[in-house]
């Protein structure tokens, strides 16, 4: 299953996203996120030695909530399989691209492992217009 175009754009406008991963208890784990799409993945940049990385390691089934920003009512939910996680220099100047779409400057919080982007390909979606 391919994105929708319109789910396209609303994860690349800078809107938030709720990430839900499931833990290794089988409870869900959820984390505001900055989001970002190519034509086919939801993707999501975080590093290795964090939950929600060791959760989708574990289960890639995923959740994700793109909440308009200007109005959180309208929103897009993808559920999906995290399918592929690419890391190295890749992985590094797309969460300086995301931070300049967030904040207008380069990423500048100490890495503390490797950073890694993860694809995450859509099984369902649905979307909500106030």
């Amino acid at each position: 299953m391919s994105l929708d175009p319109s789910i396209v754009a609303f994860a690349r406008q800078p809107n938030f996203a709720a990430f839900t991963t499931i833990r290794p208890d089988g409870h869900p784990a959820t984390q505001p996120m900055w989001v970002d799409a190519d034509d086919d993945h939801i993707l999501f940049n975080t590093e290795r030695h964090r939950r929600k990385f060791r959760n989708v390691e574990a289960d890639p089934r995923v959740t994700v909530m793109i909440m308009d920003k200007a109005n959180p009512y309208d929103y897009v939910e993808v559920r999906g399989t995290v399918v592929e996680m690419v890391g190295g220099q890749e992985a590094r100047a797309h969460i300086d691209q995301l931070s300049l779409k967030y904040t207008g400057q380069p990423y500048g919080t100490p890495i503390e492992s490797e950073r890694v982007i993860l694809k995450i390909r859509p099984i369902a979606t649905s979307e909500k217009s106030s």
